[in-house]
């Protein structure tokens, strides 16, 4: 008998009780006794292959459904996609905040057959149905529920997918709800301090000057510039005040009182005013040393971000709406920022995020990212922020939701938040798993569970790009 085979049979009844090995093979003790040598051998080896669970064949991998959920609350109604396969397995992406389910639906028709461990073949066939911010949000979600896959099939966390790790653990910055009154901003900034953050993030703009005489000029009848205003900041005639200015700056220089000048202090939602605007406020905001001042102007208008950038030393930020990476290039070609600030949920997934974030490296442009979803989208980018050398801070937009942290668990047993830091999961896939109950506890109104999905399985166009 082989060295091999002989090894297999004596290790089979430690492996099962001998009585139930000899039952499985359809054996009574008689049977049992004549099989001798490379048969029992052989019988041994059948039995232990017809009880291994193959439950990962990655090369055999292939979609079978797509379902959504819809989770709503505070701060974001978010659809959680769910891709099925062959093997049993299940992977979790995410469609960015405020966008339609249906963007992911339409999808499905066109990933099925396929083996999500082809990340990037999947993410090539469905990109041009992606666009600016939440446009690309099934593109985006479709990537991360593969990613998922591909990592649980192989064993690998998502991060060495992406090429390994930078860190253990990822810096979060806080978004704070804005309150008109600077001393009370001031502690809700200095309450996230006390739970670890030690990079902040508040809202404030034009919208403080909304009934203050002579601190705005703007034409009579126009929009208001604060708020959903759907006319762009080079075109609502809107400046503000050398008046305004100073008391945004008075405001702001209350706040930095309490919270102190060592915390990286960043900005937002400044409302829609043209770019000369622009360049005062920055500069006002120069002696309170922000951390950044984000999409002042919008994405677009990047000579005039340029205009903005050169024309004060507090850094200039943007691309949270931005999908795929070459529009970013071009942004970091003309020196138009000095941070990135990509939304893995409408950039193109870990895969072309990571791919963001390695050609800012190149050109000394660091990266933040944008981040306002379910526990699904941010270990998303917890995976591809710990696979970023340049990054900085993910912005987390829940800590003031209790439930939040219920929508999952997390395979490895890490927590989601430690002290102002996400734990880098080892665990295979995006290292969680969702918890049913609490997903069914804040479904949208009239929204179902992972309901079937049959009417969008067959593709209703040819999709070619070319010709």
């Amino acid at each position: 008998m082989k060295p091999a085979a002989r090894k297999l049979l004596e290790d089979t009844p430690r492996i099962v009780e001998r009585r139930s090995f000899f039952k499985t093979l359809g054996l009574g003790a008689a049977g049992a006794m004549a099989l001798t040598g490379d048969a029992a051998a052989d019988a041994a080896s059948s039995f232990v292959q017809s009880n291994v669970k193959r439950s990962s064949e990655p090369s055999a991998l292939k979609i079978t459904d797509l379902r959504v959920a819809v989770i709503s609350g505070a701060p974001m109604t978010v659809p959680i996609i769910k891709i099925d396969t062959n093997q049993g397995i299940t992977g979790y992406g995410e469609v960015r905040d405020g966008a339609t389910e249906n963007y992911a639906l339409m999808l499905k028709s066109r990933i099925l057959g396929e083996n999500p461990c082809n990340v990037d073949k999947i993410f090539r066939k469905i990109k041009q149905f992606g666009g600016p911010a939440r446009q690309a949000g099934g593109v985006c979600g479709i990537e991360m529920a593969c990613m998922d896959l591909a990592g649980k099939a192989w064993g690998v966390p998502c991060w060495q997918m992406l090429g390994g790790k930078f860190r253990d653990r990822v810096r979060l910055y806080a978004d704070t709800t804005e309150t008109p009154d600077p001393k009370e901003q001031a502690a809700r900034l200095k309450a996230r301090m006390d739970r670890g953050i030690t990079y902040l993030k508040q809202d404030f703009g034009i919208d403080l000057l909304r009934d203050k005489p002579g601190m705005l000029s703007m034409p009579a009848g126009v929009p208001p510039p604060w708020g959903g205003s759907r006319v762009q900041h080079p075109f609502t005639g809107v400046e503000i005040t050398d008046k305004g200015i100073e008391f945004l700056s008075d405001w702001v220089g209350t706040i930095r009182s309490v919270i102190g000048m060592e915390v990286p202090l960043s900005s937002d939602h400044y409302g829609h005013f043209g770019v000369n605007s622009g360049i005062k406020l920055a500069r006002a905001m120069e002696k309170w040393n922000l951390a950044w001042m984000e999409d002042i102007l919008p994405w677009q208008y990047g000579h005039l971000l340029k205009q903005i950038r050169e024309s004060t030393t507090i850094p200039v930020l943007t691309g949270e709406d931005i999908y795929l990476k070459e529009d970013f290039i071009k942004l970091i070609d003309m020196e138009a920022v000095d941070m990135i600030h990509p939304d893995l949920a409408s950039s193109g997934g870990l895969i072309e995020t990571k791919k963001i974030g390695d050609y800012a490296m190149e050109h000394g442009v660091a990266m933040a990212m944008h981040f306002a979803g379910s526990p699904i989208s941010y270990m998303a980018n917890v995976h591809t922020a710990a696979a970023t050398e340049n990054f900085v801070a993910l912005e987390h937009h829940s800590l003031d939701v209790p439930w939040w942290e219920t929508l999952v668990t997390t395979t490895g047993g890490q927590p989601l938040f430690d002290k102002g830091f996400a734990p880098v999961p080892d665990s295979p896939g995006l290292g969680v798993e969702i918890h049913p109950e609490a997903i069914k506890a804040h479904l949208r109104e009239g929204a179902g569970y992972f309901d079937p999905t049959p009417q969008w399985d067959k593709p209703q166009g040819n999709d070619r790009p070319w010709s």
